[in-house]
């Protein structure tokens, strides 16, 4: 999600120092009724306004007391990969506390950067970060990998914490430069596994890279929901990460295809579509005479994997009634 932040203020001294904040977050201002000025927000109770703007920023930095603020949104927490940024400060902005999310949510990195603006002190209190010491979850944020067992982090972590070394199996070397004090590159048997198969158990750490291209063909009218319940069901099956999906690829016929353009926008996922001449060009293990016949092509769902993901097919052709599916992978 991209970064959007909200700023909230209680007091007049709180909104100064909002004020203040705001153009260098690019973040909207959150006051009172009474002392929203032009261009803010007002609100007549703060637990409603949260209501609304929770789920929707993906930060909230407030000019109030910690204990307020642990108060109002303790009710809308709903776990660690999901809940946004929440940062506290005091109205001089002597101190800004990194108070949930300060990793996955970058709730760290964003208490350094206001500090940095008002000239203050971020207040950062996770033990790796206290430790000086690298965070996997932080280490998987910054790659671009997304987390397949969240249990194992702690775990993970505290043998860092203990000053133990971690077994990293990483072939295609997406983590980048680790430090030897720490990680210890292994090719069997590793504590951290980056791989986009999904996560069995959790005793290993399993982060995945986006590399998974869904190559889809789909008649006309097919409702995204069984574009979706195919994509769940062989993902499944096969044993793949659906956090390892990239993107969702297919023929330029289709690219006004209702379905197809609302299942990758309910997946949070890019859609890419080629022309019937770069598919022709693509040798397909599974041709079909219906395609063959109405389009003048040998297939569209894994030739538009395999263009997309400029890779192998891991899944070749399966379908539904109305619609097809082939998985490629990235290099």
């Amino acid at each position: 999600m991209p970064e959007s932040i909200a700023v909230y203020a209680l007091t007049p001294g709180g909104l100064e120092l909002a004020r203040r904040l705001a153009p260098g977050l690019d973040a909207e201002v959150f006051a009172p009724a009474r002392l929203a000025g032009p261009g803010e927000r007002g609100f007549e109770s703060l637990a409603a306004c949260l209501a609304e703007t929770f789920g929707r920023f993906s930060a909230h930095v407030f000019v109030a007391a910690a204990g307020l603020v642990v108060r109002l949104i303790a009710p809308r927490l709903r776990g660690k990969d999901r809940d946004p940024a929440v940062l506290v400060l005091d109205q001089e902005g002597r101190f800004c506390v990194s108070l949930l999310s300060g990793h996955l949510g970058g709730a760290n990195a964003l208490a350094r950067r206001v500090a940095g603006l008002t000239g203050g002190q971020a207040v950062v209190t996770t033990a790796t970060d206290s430790a000086g010491l690298p965070s996997l979850d932080l280490l998987a944020v910054e790659r671009g990998l997304a987390i397949g067992n969240l249990s194992a982090v702690k775990r993970a972590n505290a043998l860092l914490l203990e000053g133990g070394v971690l077994d990293v199996e990483d072939p295609g070397r997406r983590l980048g430069d680790l430090d030897p004090a720490h990680f210890r590159r292994v090719d069997f048997g590793g504590r951290v596994r980056v791989d986009w198969r999904a996560a069995a158990g959790d005793e290993i750490l399993v982060l995945h890279p986006r590399v998974l291209w869904a190559g889809m063909g789909c008649r006309r009218g097919t409702p995204a929901a069984e574009i979706r319940e195919l994509l769940t069901r062989v993902f499944a099956e096969e044993g793949l990460a659906s956090a390892s999906l990239a993107g969702i690829a297919s023929v330029a016929d289709k690219a006004d295809e209702p379905g197809l353009l609302e299942a990758a926008r309910e997946l949070g996922v890019e859609a890419r579509f080629f022309s019937r001449e770069e598919l022709s060009r693509v040798a397909v293990p599974t041709p079909s005479a219906l395609v063959r016949k109405h389009m003048g092509l040998e297939g569209v769902c894994e030739a538009a994997a395999m263009l997309a993901a400029d890779g192998p097919l891991v899944v070749p052709k399966r379908k539904t009634t109305r619609a097809t599916l082939a998985v490629a992978q990235a290099d």
